[in-house]
């Protein structure tokens, strides 16, 4: 935890004009800390490579420290809470990114300490399919107890919030402005459930102005700090490929769910699984298997006089041609069983969860 006066020269240094995050770690990894940075000479400071006297031209402009003598009131007044890039409890996969906030401010309950992380995104627009496919994927993916992070904002992000909700999970907001506001608006009523159940990260102070510029800097908080990026759905142009390119960017797995060609809010997707930007994914199966996740608690597997009690008509089919032909495609099984391959990803699972099949590399599937 910093102290207060670290905390105002770090609310300074954040707000030194054209230095940006990476250059402000540059300097405190030299320096030692944000109080003596601004008591350093220039010219020492100047000595640190990539420190230019364009990015410390207005580091002892007087406004600097007024700004952050009026944040440091705010959270003082508003008791907000906030990690420090070297802190235990800041984002771990954010530190592994250069131009990671030094600062976050935070609000509800977080904990995302050795958990799983990803990040679901998709056009504002969002179509039914889109929100069903987003219903299934996380309550697929909720035995595994992932935090679901988005950006709060409609379409896509919102529904991927609630359903997370629904099914139990922590849900993470990143917000594009400060803690003072929320947008849009009309999503001011799951704030506390949100804070309830996860809760919201920034790095925007409560004086900044609310500009589009926002929304894109705030993406790669939403990629950095996940193991993945999913995108749902997408049109040609998109906030949500911005968050793509930038999980791309810090070598993180991006996934995306194809669309037909006609369908203007999956040209996105289809694009960058066209140019390999994505993987192509169709359930969560594929996410679990391409990401090498396991199951944190499995059920025991059960006695085979007993099993057709709990087994629907269609994991009926599935088991009795794993045991009659063992380890198969995803796709033979589907075509064997006369089931769609993309309910077969989901009824494998299902089985997964319930002890009774496991998954092998190349899209295999055994009993257990």
């Amino acid at each position: 935890m910093l102290t207060q006066e670290e905390l105002f020269y770090v609310l300074a240094l954040q707000r030194v004009p054209n230095l940006g995050d990476t250059s402000a770690k540059k300097l405190l990894h030299h320096v030692g800390s944000a109080k003596e940075i601004f008591s350093e000479k220039k010219n020492s400071l100047l000595k640190i490579d990539g420190i230019g006297a364009f990015k410390l031209k207005d580091l002892h402009n007087k406004s600097i420290l007024d700004d952050a003598e009026e944040e440091i009131k705010f959270i003082n007044d508003e008791e907000v809470e906030y990690t420090y890039y070297k802190d235990e409890f800041y984002p771990k996969n954010l530190t592994h990114c250069l131009d990671g906030p030094i600062l976050l401010f935070k609000r509800g309950n977080i904990d995302i300490k050795n958990k799983k992380i990803i990040s679901i995104v998709g056009t504002r627009k969002v179509t039914t399919h889109g929100i069903t496919v987003c219903e299934k994927l996380i309550e697929s993916l909720s035995p595994l107890n992932p935090v679901i992070v988005s950006g709060f904002a409609y379409g896509v992000d919102i529904t991927a919030h609630k359903i997370a909700m629904d099914c139990g999970l922590q849900t993470i907001a990143c917000l594009a402005h400060g803690l003072n506001q929320i947008y849009p608006k009309t999503h001011k009523k799951y704030c506390s459930k949100v804070e309830e159940n996860g809760g919201f990260f920034t790095e925007f102070w409560s004086s900044d102005a609310f500009n589009r510029n926002n929304f894109l800097k705030r993406n790669r908080i939403i990629a950095g700090m996940s193991e993945a990026t999913i995108v749902i759905e997408s049109a040609e142009k998109g906030g949500s490929l911005v968050t793509a390119d930038i999980a791309n960017s810090y070598n993180r797995d991006v996934f995306a769910f194809p669309g037909k060609a006609t369908d203007l809010q999956s040209q996105g997707c289809n694009n960058l699984i066209k140019t390999q930007q994505a993987q192509l994914i169709t359930s969560a199966a594929d996410v679990i298997y391409q990401l090498g996740w396991e199951l944190e608690e499995k059920q025991p597997q059960v006695v085979q006089k007993q099993l057709f009690v709990e087994l629907t008509a269609e994991e009926k089919k599935v088991y009795s041609f794993l045991k009659e032909e063992g380890k198969s495609l995803l796709d033979t099984i589907a075509l064997a069983c006369n089931i769609p391959s993309f309910s077969m990803a989901s009824i494998l699972l299902t089985m997964e969860l319930k002890g009774l099949v496991r998954p092998l590399p190349g899209k295999l599937f055994e009993l257990v």
